[in-house]
């Protein structure tokens, strides 16, 4: 285990150090800010979706679902398509990245918490009902969206195009202290948990047989799983496959149920992937695709793979 974590360790330090260094030209006056701002972003983005990804694949288990079942990317979308539909694509202080950004955060948190109250007001609620209506919920914006986008003006939906696909070149300074400081103090709250994901892996049964408060646990831990997910959704927009190609690929590469070795294995597939990936798109492919249209492609065909090789074992 601590072998292929110093390897990937080695691995993401290299890239990052490529794509820091690559093609600099003497610029370092320009190219040291741009380009650490957009690692700034790719390390934090990457780090929650890993983690929001493993947990949330714990409390399910589940390894073919991501939190973006939950609804929270189609509301994203939703908000933003809302947002031009309603005010326009000229209103300044929507399209502020400062305004729209703890906006939708905000809007993100407050549906999850809502979602949350209104599932488990009684005890012993079964978590796969919750998953069900975040599915709902999340195929209603997604249609919602959709009606305002057949009505809204063609350029208008140019505009709102750039939105609908993650991209890590126009992330600011101010959006990254926020999200720091706000992803910083929500992983203080979640270390406090961190040593019951083992046995909450093992399902519930088992895990409260073992002696964990298992409802007051997976309340805490989909709370903090939803606010990794609200930020980074709101800072680069939604990467919808990604969190489920480096969470399976961390368990097929470490083998273990231990999450001391699962999280940051798969924080760290994480980087090597954005980090590889924004470098493939920059220097190969010239900016004229997102790393999120790779991701995506990738992450779709890995699903398949996945359905394909379940149903095999069934």
């Amino acid at each position: 285990m601590k072998t292929k974590l110093t390897i990937l360790s080695l691995s993401a330090v290299a890239l990052i150090v490529l794509f820091m260094t690559y093609h600099v030209m003497g610029n370092w006056d320009y190219v040291l800010p741009s380009r650490g701002r957009k690692l700034a972003a790719i390390l934090i983005t990457g780090a929650v979706i890993a983690v929001s990804t493993v947990v949330f694949q714990s409390i399910t288990n589940n390894r073919i679902l991501t939190p973006s079942i939950l609804g929270l990317d189609s509301l994203y979308m939703l908000i933003q398509t809302f947002g031009v539909y309603a005010l326009g694509s000229s209103n300044m202080t929507f399209m502020n990245k400062n305004v729209n950004f703890l906006f939708s955060a905000c809007i993100m948190v407050l549906f999850s918490g809502v979602l949350y109250k209104l599932m488990f007001r009684r005890e012993g609620q079964n978590i796969y009902f919750l998953l069900l209506v975040g599915l709902i919920m999340g195929t209603m914006f997604q249609s919602a969206s959709s009606f305002m986008e057949v009505l809204i003006d063609p350029n208008e939906f140019l505009i709102l195009q750039g939105k609908m696909f993650a991209s890590f070149n126009n992330v600011s300074s101010d959006l990254l202290i926020i999200s720091t400081i706000v992803l910083t103090l929500t992983t203080l709250y979640f270390m406090r948990f961190v040593k019951y994901l083992d046995v909450i892996s093992l399902g519930k049964d088992e895990a409260i047989n073992l002696g964990i408060n298992y409802d007051y646990v997976v309340k805490r831990l989909l709370v903090v799983i939803s606010i990794y997910v609200s930020i980074s959704t709101a800072l680069v927009g939604p990467i919808t496959f990604f969190g489920l190609l480096v969470a399976n690929v961390g368990h097929q590469l470490f083998r273990t149920h231990k999450h001391s070795y699962l999280i940051p294995g798969t924080i760290l597939l994480s980087i090597i992937a954005l980090v590889g990936g924004q470098f493939l798109v920059e220097r190969v492919f010239g900016f004229t695709t997102t790393v999120s249209v790779i991701i995506n492609f990738a992450g779709g065909v890995y699903f398949v793979y996945l359905l394909l090789k379940e149903n095999k074992s069934w």
